[in-house]
């Protein structure tokens, strides 16, 4: 059976997460109803297999997925007919290309890279309702990145995990955290963007929520240093909601999908 990898885009605010669930909508489930218009396979049951598990509300500009096909099709044509076909959920193929048998999206994937927006100001946010997480204090970006710095590399993230994380470990490398500050209508966005292999659950959320409290001044940047040295969720700082958080990129080596 020839094997697609599909780019996929999607506004997680009506979706249960990424996974189907019998009972809610998903992401994973509206694109199988998709490929079940399509293919014999997903009609009776098959399944695809994504990069990463988004939970509730959190969004994607890059996930990808594969699935085993009984066709071979032109790949512009997949991606054409599942959109036509995904109709009106707010989910698209950006892509899709043909990989070999031994391509799979999450076990083949070297990085993943996501994306957090957090607006501060006073005024509600309108066309961002839904996509950012709006706090109304002003935040300190120089305080940040010096908190930031301290979760570079590899470190035990237990403090920074959620407790129903399943990940077999809590050791994970952070190859990257850059913090972004853009100009807005009376306020500022600040864009928080993190690499790494993979990541643990509510991991990306907890710590933009800490280091969201090192900008607001209610803790010093070497308190985050204490924090991930104490190994322990209690001293993690809040958790921020999930309508901020973007999954941007998964890196493959090839790249799957062209230019």
């Amino acid at each position: 059976m020839p094997r697609f990898a599909l780019l996929i885009e999607y506004d997680g605010t009506p979706f249960a997460g990424w996974q189907a669930q019998a009972d809610q909508p998903s992401v994973q489930g509206a694109i199988e109803a998709a490929l079940a218009r399509l293919d014999p396979g997903f009609a009776q049951g098959a399944r695809i297999a994504a990069a990463g598990r988004t939970d509730a509300g959190v969004h994607a500009t890059g996930q990808v997925a594969h699935a085993d096909l009984a066709r071979d099709w032109d790949p512009f044509r997949l991606s054409e007919a599942l959109n036509w076909h995904l109709k009106p959920a707010p989910v698209a193929i950006l892509s899709a290309a043909r990989v070999g048998d031994d391509f799979h999206a999450r076990f083949s994937a070297h990085e993943r890279r996501y994306t957090f927006r957090l607006v501060a100001r006073r005024a509600p946010v309108t066309h961002d309702r839904g996509r950012v997480w709006q706090v109304q204090n002003p935040l300190d970006l120089d305080a940040m990145r010096a908190g930031a710095a301290h979760l570079l590399g590899l470190h035990d993230f237990t403090t920074f995990r959620s407790t129903m994380c399943q990940s077999n470990s809590p050791v994970k490398t952070l190859d990257q955290i850059r913090i972004e500050e853009i100009a807005i209508p009376q306020g500022r966005e600040f864009r928080f963007h993190l690499r790494a292999r993979s990541f643990l659950h509510n991991q990306v959320r907890s710590i933009v929520g800490t280091l969201e409290r090192v900008g607001a001044g209610s803790w010093p940047p070497c308190r985050v240093a204490q924090a991930l040295a104490a190994r322990d969720r209690a001293a993690c700082g809040p958790v921020c909601p999930p309508q901020g958080l973007y999954l941007t990129g998964v890196g493959y080596d090839p790249a799957p999908f062209p230019g």
